[in-house]
């Protein structure tokens, strides 16, 4: 005689998930996580039938979840991440696409009052100006973020939106390709940014921020525009700071006047004397917790960038790819 063993609740779905997915902090299978999001889903409006083309058949996804815990602002020192983000090749490619663009980009400007240079970088940044977009399902990784439970309650908020935006006939199942994180089309934007920020700026009457090359730069536009861009003012600059600076001093949240700063023996990168102006600044370091100590001088349009993405890495990396590309 043997004795059967029965398998937990839950359990016995996950023997057929993949490895990391098996390591996951998901409450319950993933089936039960699909189910329940089909039912929250359902009572938001979003037809049974988008439903069943989307989740029907959904795994989690190993290669998202590996991702994920590798991002490179928190693997790569700031000389290894600069260096990588502003290449030849890149600075490059982004004057030929500011100059191929020119005219949109100029009337993109006109409308949101944001510099034309940094929508460049940015777009330059994020999809190395259109050439790769992603190739995971979003709802695919949405999903998988969702259940793991690293970020359950954000990652499934965006799957809830991507959803929305599947069944209001913004893009096609299939078109709906995107980062491993769910970022989608040419600015990668999550899909509660497309509901909130994404414009129609063509006049097509569709916001295709995935073959539409000015609803896209459009788009990113309209984001930093909403949130806090001003116009004409510079991102930032490199600085030198005094020997003994204090950089506990070095946040980006502690902005003061420049006069302080100057105050301090800050100067710009040539040597020059900074302005003894009124106006807010704050100093960052972005490889200060790993012993890099190259300085700028940021200002609120640093910190508009920082709202697409909050790293000081990528704020930066923008800034400065914003400079060579016109």
């Amino acid at each position: 005689m043997f004795k059967r063993r029965f398998l937990p609740v839950g359990f016995a779905a996950l023997l057929g998930t993949p490895a990391l997915a098996r390591q996951a902090r998901g409450q319950g299978s993933f089936d039960a996580f699909l189910e329940g999001v089909r039912t929250e889903a359902r009572r938001a409006g979003v037809r049974p039938a988008t439903l069943n083309r989307a989740l029907t058949g959904l795994r989690p996804n190993d290669r998202v979840l590996e991702l994920d815990r590798r991002q490179a602002e928190f693997t790569q020192t700031w000389p290894q991440y600069r260096d990588a983000r502003l290449s030849p090749a890149r600075i490059d490619a982004g004057r030929r696409a500011y100059a191929e663009n020119r005219t949109l980009l100029e009337g993109i400007q006109s409308r949101f009052k944001v510099s034309a240079r940094v929508i460049v970088a940015i777009w330059g940044l994020e999809t190395n100006y259109g050439g790769f977009t992603g190739n995971f399902n979003v709802i695919e990784a949405l999903a998988t973020l969702a259940w793991e439970g690293r970020r359950a309650a954000f990652f499934r908020a965006e799957l809830m939106a991507a959803l929305r935006i599947l069944d209001a006939g913004n893009v096609s199942f299939e078109r709906m390709r995107g980062s491993h994180a769910g970022a989608m089309g040419h600015p990668q934007f999550m899909p509660t940014s497309f509901e909130r920020l994404a414009v129609d700026f063509d006049g097509d009457g569709k916001r295709d921020i995935w073959d539409s090359r000015a609803d896209a730069l459009g788009s990113i536009a309209n984001y930093l525009a909403r949130n806090g861009w001003r116009e004409g003012e510079a991102w930032g600059f490199e600085v030198l700071l005094p020997s003994g600076f204090d950089t506990g001093l070095a946040d980006h949240r502690q902005m003061r006047p420049m006069r302080d700063w100057a105050r301090m023996g800050a100067m710009r990168a040539s040597g020059a004397a900074l302005p003894g102006s009124d106006a807010e600044w704050a100093v960052v370091i972005p490889g200060l917790s790993r012993g890099d100590n190259q300085a700028f001088m940021v200002g609120v349009n640093f910190m508009a960038i920082r709202r697409y993405n909050p790293s000081n890495f990528y704020a930066t990396a923008v800034g400065l790819l914003s400079d060579r590309v016109a």
